[in-house]
């Protein structure tokens, strides 16, 4: 399900940070389009890896991103498929379950991030929705804690990352809907299985989407408070 297919129920919508720009993103062989809002000074850059069948436009990630900002956090939020490529997985959804892909890109978007032609951050974290979620976690166990500050998973598929799971240092915070049974019980599984500090935030009465009132702001508000402890302030 696309997050972009929900109207978002919150009261408080942040706006638009005025000092964000359009970038393109160097992945192999293609370019990604993304928008960037660098950290205030001293603060942590955090990279959203968007779930399946969303696109750097979810509405839910926007709120999250301008929550991020106002708390002093830098945001990345980026495309991980091109244009074409979204075309195409509309018709059988394939490219949105290759979570190696969609790690790779990840991999890739963050080096990009902390070089230092693009200020480099004094530290990156990772927010993933549903299977950006297990796609930020491969990342993370590829790239190590002195890469990946922290890791943050809405709503996710984080039993996706499989073995990877084991391998993951970085601090992760599991924020799911109470009332989202089956990805709830994936998310306990996958907790399990995690030997790094970690977390799990259950916001009661939520479901897939986190589309009732209050829900997608305590979201934020925990996943806001995981990057302050582990990412910041520098």
């Amino acid at each position: 399900m696309k997050d972009s297919s929900v109207r978002l129920d919150e009261t408080r919508a942040p706006s638009a940070h005025p000092a964000g720009r359009a970038v393109r993103i160097p992945v192999g062989p293609v370019s990604l389009d993304g928008d960037l809002v660098p950290p205030s000074e001293g603060g942590a850059l955090v990279v959203f890896a968007h779930g399946s069948g969303s696109s750097r436009h979810s509405p839910r990630n926007r709120f999250v991103a301008g929550r991020l900002q106002e708390a002093g956090f830098g945001t990345l939020l980026f495309d991980l498929l091109t244009r074409g490529e979204e075309i195409e997985d509309e018709f059988d959804g394939h490219l949105r379950f290759d979570i190696s892909l969609l790690a790779w890109r990840l991999h890739l978007a963050t080096l990009w991030a902390a070089d230092p032609a693009h200020g480099r951050p004094p530290g990156i974290g990772y927010f993933g929705a549903s299977t950006g979620a297990a796609a930020a976690l491969v990342a993370a166990a590829r790239l190590g804690g002195s890469a990946v500050g922290a890791v943050v998973c809405r709503g996710g598929r984080p039993d996706l990352a499989g073995a990877a799971l084991g391998a993951v240092v970085s601090p992760t915070l599991l924020i799911v809907g109470g009332n989202d049974a089956d990805v709830l019980k994936l998310n306990r599984e996958a907790f399990g299985q995690l030997a790094c500090r970690k977390k799990m935030s259950i916001v009661k009465g939520a479901t897939h989407l986190f589309e009732e009132p209050g829900a997608l702001d305590e979201a934020a508000s925990a996943a806001t408070a995981w990057f302050r402890l582990h990412l910041g302030p520098h």
